[in-house]
């Protein structure tokens, strides 16, 4: 399988990449700065550097690509730009220029407003405070999710918890619309989700929770 993602050099991209050439993909990582990628040299690995708010440059990275990964983080006090919303934006444009159709997009816990299948204190407590301090962050992943609603295209949104650098488990629980069922997961783990999810067609247009 063709693979293309996007934030390769963060923590959950950097795991797709990693472990999707472990599974015999071929991987298209899209960096703005190559020397930041942890692998670099693999006969099936692709680096192309492009900025990912240009669907100008993005158009020949998913070119050809069976899925695209987008693992873009979300805005933040020191980067109040809408990193996450224009990525998502830049990346449907170029999606559909070039006919690729599978996307999937990591978001956030937060933002399934049902509390359906989230621990008591999550519901009740935590969604709030988090909201209160991560607020400008939520709206970028919002702004990334109707993109991704907007888009015509088979997306997926995966919505973990709090990430952590704990080695992967290899396995994960996963809620199509609502979750999820615990308060963190490992970044490996939600890596593991992502290129497994690709070839679910039950999680084609829907928000998933994804956690330990």
């Amino acid at each position: 399988m063709r693979i293309t993602v996007l934030g390769a050099t963060g923590g959950v991209g950097g795991e797709v990449v990693r472990q999707g050439l472990a599974a015999g993909h071929r991987v298209t990582a899209v960096v703005r700065d190559p020397a930041r990628l942890a692998v670099r040299e693999h006969a099936a690995l692709t680096v192309v550097t492009a900025d990912a708010l240009s669907a100008a440059e993005l158009t020949p990275a998913v070119e050809g690509a069976d899925a695209v990964l987008s693992a873009m983080g979300a805005a933040s006090r020191k980067a109040p730009l809408r990193v996450a919303t224009g990525s998502a934006e830049a990346l449907v444009a170029a999606m559909r220029t070039a006919g690729a159709r599978r996307l999937l997009a990591v978001s956030a816990a937060p933002l399934n407003s049902t509390g359906v299948d989230q621990p008591w204190l999550t519901r009740t407590v935590f969604n709030g405070l988090l909201w209160r301090v991560f607020g400008d962050a939520y709206r970028d992943l919002e702004g990334m999710e109707r993109a991704l609603r907007d888009s015509g295209l088979a997306w997926t949104a995966v919505r973990p918890p709090r990430l952590t650098d704990a080695p992967g488990r290899g396995s994960y629980r996963l809620v199509v619309d609502g979750g999820p069922p615990s308060n963190s997961v490992a970044r490996a783990d939600v890596a593991r989700a992502l290129l497994d999810l690709v070839e679910r067609e039950d999680t084609v247009g829907r928000a998933v929770g994804v956690s330990a």
